[in-house]
């Protein structure tokens, strides 16, 4: 063996013990005649000891070693003078009596430590070596933990893990597929899974009537902090279900997830439509951690003369409580804020409810103060209070405020990562227009089963219908979603067409799901959570990245093993497929 224990777990119960540890060297230190090395392995660190006077030799050898060297050592567990009470270890040493190196190391390119000195793209190339790291592998820890505790409850809650195929049928709803060429059928192409969708709905018909994996699902799409162009879904599907059914199940999910891993009770999960969502919010995925919450302005902010309220669609505002001492400034830089490209409004006005019950507006000389104390009024504004206000575009004007409100949220210190507030977003429209393509398209995908009260504005207001569609939200994030699925070959049918499907394509694309159907499909429905989300959100981190062992940059870049990459003409002949000369 080459270990007896771990560098994690040796402590004062094992004091005399002769031991064996591996690990690698974290840091070295003289004093005097003493030479004391921090050895980490993964379960944590333990302090080595050599001294001159037991064998100067071995000390000699003990002060060659340089950092990440991979070293064994023999020697008796004995109590440190000098502890270290903030480790598992820290009131033991090792008296090293044998020393061997298995493996020097070059200098690191980064300090493999808490606090390293190495950026993101260093860290990404040497990832191997990032992953050393305590914050990094605690990570992955909890990574584990999480998966594990969802297949236990998912086991005991009667769902069989079954796997489905990573190579399927490219489909055109979506984001871009990621495509396979098949060299044994040539011009053909397979697809990577933007998720098991279809499958899962075929295990329904075959009579699994409660299915989860924990899958791999790819997207070629332009990346962000919650994005990579592979990521993992938990995904599931019942059988026999109303949508109440799953909101309940995979609510208890959730919360055995809080308590099981963070000890944190988060109660019952509160319901919002999305029609409220997009009103007080102007989000499908508000983050409820603190108030703000969206005023609608227009029939006291109207018809006083003031141009950009009078022809505005929307005029819309929330409170800042106790901000009325914001500089112009402070109001100045918000306003730069809501104006950039990525924003895109034309600009802000304020009102400030001053310490002196006077009121301040940067719009004054088209209200007078009774105007501004109907405009407070309908705030609910206090003294000490900080109005922001918008106008133009419903659906514009909304998503540019609720951009503040989150950045207004961040300077005032309300969206803390240990605070958790999490709930049901339901009743989805079930369709959403497309400006470019002049049609409708699924808000979630086409198998979205419609409300049965609403089926029948399917042919004369198509954007009315409602979906038996429900999205989870934690801290502004959507962590998952799902719906209630069509299982009628006629209904679904009736859907590829609002859609923009001929017969044909229907077929093409999805007959073998319409052919399932009259075979017996039950009434079905489930839900994916976006695995990596999830664990950064119990984490308290922004990015994804940070919870993923091997992860890509903003470009889809491994920089680490220098993926996608070329190949070589042999293997594109083989494939049948040219490339054409680059622009």
């Amino acid at each position: 063996m080459y270990r007896t224990h771990t560098c994690g777990e040796l402590t004062l119960a094992d004091l005399g013990k002769n031991i064996t540890l591996c690990g690698w060297v974290q840091k070295s230190r003289d004093l005097g005649g003493m030479t004391f090395i921090d050895m980490r392995d993964r379960y944590g660190v333990t302090q080595l000891a050599f001294n001159a006077d037991d064998d100067e030799a071995l000390r000699a050898r003990a002060r060659e070693l340089g950092r990440e060297y991979v070293i064994q050592v023999k020697g008796t567990v004995i109590e440190r003078s000098s502890k270290n009470l903030k480790i598992p270890t820290g009131e033991i040493e090792i008296k090293v009596a044998d020393l061997a190196v298995l493996n020097a190391a070059k200098l690191p390119p980064f300090l493999i430590e808490d606090e390293t000195d190495g950026g993101d793209d260093l860290r990404m190339k040497y990832r191997y070596l990032d992953l050393r790291r305590n914050p990094v592998r605690n990570n992955l820890v909890l990574r584990h933990q999480m998966a594990q505790a969802v297949r236990s409850f998912l086991d005991q809650q009667g769902f069989l893990e079954v796997e489905t195929p990573v190579l399927i049928k490219s489909t055109p709803e979506g984001a871009r597929d990621f495509v396979v060429p098949s060299r044994m059928n040539e011009g053909q192409f397979y697809a990577l899974p933007q998720s098991p969708q279809t499958f899962k709905q075929l295990l329904m018909v075959s009579g699994f009537d409660r299915y989860f994996q924990i899958v791999k699902c790819f997207r070629d799409e332009d990346l962000r902090a919650d994005r990579q162009p592979e990521f993992t879904q938990i995904d599931c599907e019942m059988a026999f279900v109303e949508q109440e059914d799953i909101l309940n199940l995979f609510e208890e999910l959730i919360s055995y997830l809080f308590k099981k891993v963070k000890n944190v009770e988060i109660g019952k999960l509160p319901r919002m439509t999305y029609a409220d969502a997009m009103r007080l919010y102007g989000s499908d995925k508000p983050d409820t951690r603190f108030g703000m919450q969206f005023v609608e302005l227009n029939p006291v902010l109207q018809g006083v003369g003031f141009p950009v309220f009078d022809n505005a669609e929307l005029v819309v505002g929330i409170k800042a409580e106790g901000c009325a001492s914001y500089t112009r400034k402070q109001i100045d830089a918000l306003t730069d804020f809501v104006k950039r490209p990525q924003i895109g409004a034309t600009g802000l006005v304020y009102l400030r409810y001053n310490e002196d019950g006077s009121l301040k507006s940067s719009v004054d000389k088209f209200f007078n103060q009774e105007q501004l104390q109907a405009w407070a009024k309908a705030m609910d504004a206090n003294v000490g209070d900080l109005i922001l206000v918008m106008a133009g575009d419903a659906d514009k004007t909304r998503k540019q405020l609720n951009e503040l409100r989150l950045e207004l949220g961040n300077q005032l210190g309300l969206r803390d990562k240990n605070k958790f507030s999490a709930l049901w977003v339901v009743d989805f429209p079930l369709l959403e227009w497309d400006d470019d393509t002049k049609r409708y398209h699924a808000m979630h995908h086409p198998f979205t089963s419609p409300k049965p009260e609403d089926i029948a504005l399917l042919d004369t207001a198509p954007g009315e219908v409602r979906a038996n569609a429900y999205d989870m939200v934690i801290n502004g994030t959507e962590v998952g979603g799902g719906s209630i699925r069509i299982f009628e070959k006629d209904l679904q049918q009736l859907m590829f067409k609002h859609l923009g499907f001929t017969q044909e394509e229907a077929q093409t694309q999805f007959g073998f799901l319409m052919d399932a159907f009259t075979y017996g499909a039950p009434p079905h429905g489930g839900i994916a959570f976006g695995f990596d989300r999830l664990v950064s959100i119990f984490a308290g981190l922004d990015s994804i990245r940070d919870v993923i062992a091997f992860p890509k940059n903003n470009a889809g870049r491994d920089v680490m093993i220098d993926s996608p990459s070329s190949i070589s003409q042999e293997q594109l002949d083989e494939l049948k497929i040219e490339i054409s000369a680059k622009a």
